[in-house]
C-alpha cells in the first residue's frame, strides 16, 4: 500500500493528530434558544434519523419535553432509526418509542405529498450528511424543500458539521446522468454543510419550476470548514468509522464495479477487493449481517484485495479524492470487459460516463484530474455565494 499512502491524504500513525476543535462547537440542533420561538404554537414535523441528537438525547424526545407541537416524522435512506442497510425499502409505520407517525422517504415516496404536509407549519430538517453528492441524504433534503415550497410550508435546517467539508474534489455532475445519487451539478465532494447546500439548492432554483422554499439555516456555532468532526452517531449502518466516512467518497465508485468495499464484513468502506483480483495482500469473506449488510456483493465468497483500515489519516494535510484505488482495481482485474457493472451505476455514481472511459483508456490520475478543473473551478464560484463559515 505504500503507493498510494503517498497519493492520499494520509501518512504515518506517529504523524497523525486531529486538529483541535474550535472551543464551544455547537451543532444547529444544540442552538435551541435560536430555533424553539420559531416552533411554539406550530404544528410541526422533523425530517430526521438516529444521527438527530441534542447532546446525548434524540431531537424528538428533546422538542417533545420542550412541549412542541410535534405532530410528524419523516425519515430518509436507512429509516428513522437508521437501521436499514442501503437501498432498502424503507415502509412508513410508527416510531415505536414516540408513537409519532414515521413516513418514509426512501422507495417510492422519495417526496412529501400534500396530504403528509396537510397541516404542517414548520418542517424541521435534521440530518448529519458526509459531504458527497451520492450520499442521498441531501437529494432528501431537495425533495423536502421543493414540497415545502409548493406547500407553503417552512423549513428550518438544523445545520451540521461535515466531515469531509475541508476539499472540494471530482468530477461535477452532467445534467444527463442525474438520479437519486446525484440532483445537482455539484462535483463529488462538495465542501459545504447541510445548511450551506440547502441555501444553494434554494438560491441556484433548482427545485421544480425554479420555485423556492421558505427556509432558514439554524447555524453552527465554533466551526469552520477546516474544522476535523468526529461523528458521534453512525449516519447510516455501512459507515461506522471516522476513516470509512473519509475513505467513503473514494471507494464508493466501486459500488459500480464488481469489486466489494467490505459490506458483510467488521470495516465496510476500509477494504476493498474481488475473487480472482490479481493483486493485493489481504482477503476477506463478506457474510450476510441483519440490518447491514443482508446479500452483501460476493456473499461467502473469498476476496482478495487491500485493507484500509491501518491505514492512518494526516488531519493536516490537503484533503482530495483517491483515484489510486480504482485505477489499481482495474489493472489488476482479470475481466476487465465485466469492471463495470452493466446497468450503468457506476456513471450515476461519477455523475458522468467520462471517468469509466478515462479507466478504460489508460489514463494517469494528474490527466483524469486535469479534465475536472474547469467544472471545479465553475463550481467553486457559485459554491462562494453560500457560505456560512470560514
Amino acid at each position: 500500500m505504500t503507493i498510494f499512502c503517498l497519493m492520499f491524504v494520509i501518512t504515518a500513525c506517529a504523524q497523525t493528530k486531529q486538529e483541535s476543535a474550535p472551543v464551544a462547537l455547537r451543532t444547529g440542533a444544540e442552538c435551541m434558544e435560536r430555533y424553539l420561538p420559531m416552533l411554539e404554537g406550530k404544528k410541526v414535523a422533523l425530517c430526521g434519523n438516529q444521527t438527530s441528537i441534542v447532546g446525548n438525547t434524540h431531537l424528538v424526545d428533546t422538542l417533545l419535553s420542550k412541549k412542541i407541537n410535534l405532530v410528524r416524522l419523516f425519515c430518509p435512506e436507512h429509516g428513522f432509526r437508521g437501521q436499514a442497510e442501503a437501498g432498502a425499502t424503507i415502509q412508513s409505520g410508527k416510531d415505536p418509542l414516540t408513537g409519532l407517525p414515521v413516513v418514509s422517504l426512501y422507495g417510492k415516496n422519495k417526496k412529501p405529498t400534500a396530504e403528509q404536509l396537510k397541516n404542517i407549519d414548520v418542517l424541521l430538517f435534521d440530518l448529519q450528511d458526509v459531504g458527497c453528492r451520492f450520499y442521498t441524504y441531501i437529494s432528501t433534503l431537495h425533495y423536502v424543500m421543493e414540497a415545502a415550497a409548493e406547500n407553503h410550508v417552512k423549513v428550518v435546517v438544523l445545520d451540521r458539521p461535515n466531515p469531509n467539508g475541508y476539499y472540494v474534489d471530482g468530477p461535477v455532475l452532467e445534467p444527463q446522468f442525474k438520479s437519486f445519487v446525484g440532483m445537482h451539478p455539484v462535483p463529488v465532494v462538495y465542501g459545504m454543510t447541510i445548511g450551506e447546500y440547502a441555501q444553494m439548492i434554494n438560491g441556484e432554483k433548482w427545485l421544480a419550476n425554479g420555485i423556492q422554499c421558505d427556509l432558514e439555516v439554524v447555524k453552527l456555532e465554533g466551526y469552520t470548514h477546516q474544522t476535523r468532526y468526529d461523528l458521534p452517531v453512525a449516519p447510516s449502518p455501512n459507515l461506522q468509522t471516522k476513516k470509512a466516512i473519509l475513505f467513503y467518497p473514494s471507494l464508493c465508485f466501486f459500488e459500480g464495479t464488481n469489486i466489494s468495499v467490505g459490506r458483510g464484513t467488521d470495516h465496510p468502506f476500509e477494504m476493498y477487493g474481488a475473487p480472482g483480483l490479481l493483486d493485493g495482500d489481504y482477503t476477506f469473506t463478506p457474510h450476510a449481517i441483519p440490518g447491514v449488510s443482508e446479500n452483501p456483493p460476493f456473499k461467502d465468497q473469498e476476496c482478495r484485495g487491500e485493507l484500509l483500515a491501518s491505514v492512518c489519516i494526516d488531519w493536516n494535510a490537503p484533503g482530495s479524492l483517491n483515484l489510486f484505488f480504482l485505477l489499481n482495481a482495474y489493472q489488476n482485474y482479470p475481466d476487465k470487459a465485466n469492471f463495470f457493472l452493466k446497468n450503468n451505476f457506476f456513471d450515476k455514481l461519477a455523475g458522468t460516463d467520462q471517468l469509466r472511459k478515462q479507466v478504460i483508456d489508460g489514463l494517469s490520475e494528474e490527466e483524469i484530474r486535469a479534465s475536472w478543473q474547469p467544472g471545479l473551478r465553475k463550481f467553486m464560484e457559485v459554491r462562494q455565494k453560500y457560505l456560512l463559515y470560514e
